[in-house]
């Protein structure tokens, strides 16, 4: 049986019960706080009836509400510490516990192929590289819950117009509806974070297909930010330079990049424009 939150604020004062250390390398903030990790918790009830996959569970603050929901949970953990606290006080998880780096796993093996929810109290280092790989696995996520930093929280929720807006904004929003749930203040982690954090949902929305070449969309999205104060004009050229070495090049860009769109920053665009965009883009180069 798992432990309830009773059982494990007596083991975290038990001293003669080894805790693991936060490891910076990995990124490791952990929640101590026994009502935040039950607010996480419940934020997978979005996407009831299928199994969860929790990303970074360390010593199990989030694993021991999620575990009482009935349904299959599965922990993905790298740190070899986090992974033998796991095993000695929920035993009942072991058969469970996937002892790999996220980043690395296929996904679709993890419950055969069956969909999931992801969530986690998510190592601030990759926050970002998970919601990419959640991009990839699209297909298997319906919705996706967590805590990560306040800042790459803001940017998944920004609407166009606004200074957070950016790359992961155009690509999450393409295939999800984010919520901004609540901000998290730093002093209930250890060791506590010099920035604040924020709980987030991402639920799947209704689009089956984004309406144009996803890895040139990708290549749009990222070039022009990457120059976010300049116009569109400006942003794209790198990816014109790209694309002409790759495809031989000779194509005279004058009359599309005078084209309105273009005299727009990026943050201006919204993920429809930046689709229309890139369908423009692929046009312009078949001539």
């Amino acid at each position: 049986m798992p432990a309830s939150a009773q059982d494990f604020t007596k083991i975290e004062k038990t001293n003669d019960m080894k805790l693991v250390r936060p490891k910076k390398f990995l990124g490791q903030h952990f929640l101590k706080d026994l009502s935040v990790a039950q607010a996480i918790a419940d934020t997978v009830d979005a996407c009831p009836d299928i199994p969860v996959l929790e990303v970074g569970p360390g010593m199990g603050v989030l694993t021991q509400f999620l575990l009482p929901k009935g349904r299959e949970v599965k922990v993905a953990e790298i740190d070899f510490e986090s992974v033998a606290y796991l095993r000695e006080n929920f035993p009942a998880l072991e058969p469970n516990i996937i002892e790999d780096d996220f980043l690395k796993m296929r996904l679709e093996n993890t419950f055969e192929g069956r969909s999931f929810v992801l969530t986690g109290n998510y190592p601030y280092n990759i926050s970002s590289q998970i919601f990419f790989k959640m991009l990839d696995y699209r297909h298997l996520i319906p919705c996706c819950t967590g805590m990560i930093q306040k800042e790459v929280a803001e940017r998944l929720a920004a609407k166009p117009g606004t200074k957070a807006y950016g790359i992961l904004s155009v690509l999450v929003q393409l295939w999800y509806d984010v919520d901004y749930l609540f901000t998290v203040a730093p002093g209930v982690f250890n060791p506590p974070p010099k920035v604040q954090s924020a709980v987030i949902r991402m639920t799947r929305n209704d689009v089956a297909d984004c309406g144009c070449d996803e890895r040139l969309l990708r290549r749009v999205v990222k070039t022009t930010f990457n120059q976010r104060r300049k116009m569109m004009r400006g942003s794209i050229k790198p990816l014109f330079a790209q694309l002409d070495n790759e495809l031989g090049g000779g194509i005279d860009h004058t009359e599309f990049l005078a084209q309105p769109l273009l005299t727009k920053r990026p943050e201006q665009l919204s993920v429809q424009d930046f689709i229309d965009l890139t369908n423009a883009v692929e046009a312009h180069y078949k001539g």
